[in-house]
């Protein structure tokens, strides 16, 4: 595997776990597809850094379990500013 790809793979991983952040504020900050932040940090972090793959899977779990309060609230905000 290519250094740079494994560089990006833990510097995502590293991002998403010190700001809780999403695969999408992720993909966007790093100005890459939300599939390659997905391959990034699920299959190929799983080979390079096994800590690091297990602490960033925490982190998207998470994310995951609350996704649906997040878009229930955006529709909310989006209805309380079309008054």
């Amino acid at each position: 595997m290519k250094d740079y790809i494994e560089e990006r793979a833990k510097a995502l991983a590293e991002y998403i776990i010190e700001n809780g952040a999403t695969v999408r504020d992720a993909a966007k900050q790093f100005g890459v597809s939300k599939s390659t932040v997905h391959k990034d940090v699920g299959i190929r972090l799983k080979t390079i850094n096994k800590c690091l793959y297990v602490k960033v899977k925490a982190v998207l779990d998470k994310n995951k379990s609350e996704r649906h309060i997040r878009g229930g609230l955006a529709t909310k905000e989006k209805y309380l500013n079309m008054r």
